[in-house]
């Protein structure tokens, strides 16, 4: 199973990916708030752009917005090879 992503807290503190020693979300409240269109657009031109599709999924099964896996992680369709 994939893991959490793991910000580099050194360069971003408040980074809303950080996790405690026990892998629990820290700013969880940052993310329930987030109406369902928030939420994509933060994972796709914000602060989870850069995320990894397989961490993003994960984050969303952790708080709660596994509906929205299809709109977050697109799959990139590539032209057959001739």
């Amino acid at each position: 199973m994939p893991q959490f992503y793991r910000p580099d807290l050194g360069a971003n503190p408040d980074d809303p990916f950080a996790r405690d020693g026990d892998g629990k979300l820290v700013r969880r409240p940052y993310w329930l708030d987030m109406s369902d269109r928030s939420m994509v657009l933060a994972m796709t031109h914000g602060v989870g752009a850069k995320v990894p599709n397989d961490q993003k999924r994960v984050h969303l099964r952790d708080v709660g917005r596994e509906h929205l896996i299809d709109d977050v992680c697109v799959q990139e369709i590539l032209p057959p090879e001739k």
